[in-house]
């Protein structure tokens, strides 16, 4: 019988592997392994989750938390505007430019940040407006569908967030520096959003067919943040053809993903699932679980259909209990969320990634 348990949300571990640069991406257990540095990947992320703590709280802890995530992406950034991904122990980046996925991911991050202006201090709005305006040259150029895909996520909220456009100064302070007069324009993210929009739902008709309702011959990591970002495209465009791929590929993922006996059973990420295979059972992730949670809250709101907040509350669950091995994630003692669910059980590292996760899924089913 699959069962979940109450488990009691700490925000103590996620500040506990934060030092004054930024989260580490790596533990040993739950002890921060220095060796694997950080990365701008799970520093964004971060962002999100301190997002919603201080949402939830507002205290200065939290607040602190948004200072030095930020901190690590505006040094990620370089001259070009694209984003460093990897930075070892020593504060040096070891590329000169991150993968795309960390481009997209980062934009998620930096526009859901500003959709909080209510109560986020303007230096810090600010500062997320520059980091994305520097971005823009460069988010057309994005190939890769899960990159398309934050990106589109995460500029979505620039338009449907009052004020997070434009900067904010301090009466009576007049913007005299180029840098202080740039500024984001609505009709240019618009567009952007459903160019972008649109390729990936090309492409999602260019592969599908034979009961193959997806925009790859595989699938693989970040799933759900395709048809999300086609959800999200279709609230500011109203194009009805990028709802219908949406839902239909969210319907294909959920159907390979959500057991019989009624848990959430994310692909494997020890092989994924080829186009005409079987999916790889481990090991299991719980960035999975979030995304997958956000993806079908946002499909009940848009569609109306609430069975997908049973859908989502079935990747929460995931966490508590509800899964493969009937083991709850979370560390009673620490707060921390093991790093997956492999063939011999449970990983017992508590990354970064995996308490990152924990937390927005947490918030965002609680307090959202």
């Amino acid at each position: 019988m699959q069962t979940s348990v109450a488990v009691t949300f700490k925000a103590d571990y996620m500040r506990r592997i934060t030092d004054d640069t930024g989260i580490f991406q790596h533990t040993k257990f739950g002890v921060p392994d220095r060796s694997k540095g950080y990365t701008t990947d799970d520093n964004a992320r971060a962002l999100i989750a301190a997002v919603l703590l201080y949402n939830k709280d507002q205290d200065s802890g939290s607040l602190d938390l948004i200072h030095t995530y930020l901190s690590f992406i505006h040094h990620a950034q370089n001259e070009q505007g694209n984003f460093r991904n990897f930075m070892d122990y020593s504060r040096s980046f070891l590329e000169d430019s991150g993968s795309e996925d960390c481009q997209g991911r980062t934009l998620w991050a930096l526009g859901f940040a500003l959709s909080y202006s209510s109560i986020l201090p303007d230096n810090l709005l600010n500062t997320c407006r520059y980091l994305i305006n520097q971005a823009l040259p460069h988010i057309e150029k994005l190939g890769s569908p899960r990159a398309v895909a934050y990106a589109v996520v995460g500029l979505s909220y620039l338009i449907k967030t009052p004020g997070a456009l434009t900067y904010s100064f301090p009466y009576p302070h007049t913007p005299s520096t180029a840098e202080e007069k740039a500024f984001l324009s609505k009709d240019f993210i618009t567009g952007l959003i459903e160019r972008i929009a649109v390729r990936l739902h090309n492409q999602y008709n260019r592969t599908k067919g034979d009961g193959w309702n997806w925009y790859e011959d595989s699938l693989t990591y970040g799933n759900s943040m395709l048809p999300w970002a086609l959800l999200r495209a279709f609230k500011l465009s109203g194009n009805a053809a990028l709802k219908h791929t949406a839902k239909e590929s969210l319907d294909f993922l959920a159907s390979r993903t959500f057991a019989r006996e009624g848990y959430y059973k994310p692909i494997g990420s020890h092989g994924w699932l080829l186009r005409g295979g079987e999916p790889a059972l481990y090991d299991e992730q719980p960035i999975e679980a979030c995304e997958m949670l956000l993806t079908c809250r946002e499909a009940a709101s848009v569609l109306q259909d609430p069975s997908y907040l049973q859908q989502a509350d079935l990747c929460y669950a995931w966490y508590t209990g509800h899964n493969s091995l009937n083991l709850p994630l979370i560390d009673p003692q620490s707060g921390a969320c093991y790093d997956g669910i492999h063939s011999s059980g449970l990983n017992l590292n508590q990354g970064s990634e995996s308490i990152i996760s924990f937390s927005i899924a947490h918030l965002v089913t609680h307090h959202g």
